[in-house]
């Protein structure tokens, strides 16, 4: 018996793909679009704050206002866009993997479920079947469901 590391079986895995064609909704290109995009924006709201509080310091009248408010804007709001990005797709991408995984987790466990109940359905159906064997399976699945680990039977 050969016993090997938890991620060597993970990459043979693939739950996404499965009977019912599930496919999960976390895309990591989207999540990484929508943070980049997200810093551009703050970093533009903090350029132009910036800009802002800069019109408070440079006089109306004085040469080429326009130009060094918007320089002020730009170098603030690149700074920031800089120190921001890179904290913002790392988290995101932890965020993107570990939501995938739950998402994952989660179809197989419906899946599982329906599965399951799938049987006893079938079980309950069949005429063959002891009344008591139906109700004591049935009771087991609605136990296991709701999370309850013991169940006490009688005989």
């Amino acid at each position: 018996m050969q016993i090997s590391a938890i991620n060597s079986y993970s990459s043979k895995l693939n739950f996404t793909s499965n009977k019912n064609g599930y496919e999960n909704p976390i895309s990591r290109g989207t999540e990484k679009g929508l943070a980049i995009w997200g810093s551009i924006g703050g970093s533009a709201l903090v350029g132009a704050t910036a800009a802002g509080i800069g019109s408070c310091f440079i006089k109306s009248g004085a040469k080429n206002r326009a130009l060094k408010l918007s320089g002020i804007g730009a170098a603030a709001g690149l700074i920031t866009l800089a120190l921001t990005l890179p904290a913002k797709i790392y988290d995101t991408k932890v965020k993107a993997f570990t939501r995938e995984k739950e998402m994952d987790v989660f179809s197989r466990d419906r899946e599982l479920k329906s599965n399951i109940m799938e049987e006893v359905d079938k079980e309950v159906k069949d005429q063959n079947v002891d009344l008591d064997k139906k109700i004591n399976h049935y009771t087991s699945v609605q136990m296991a469901n709701n999370g309850n680990g013991m169940l006490i039977k009688g005989a």
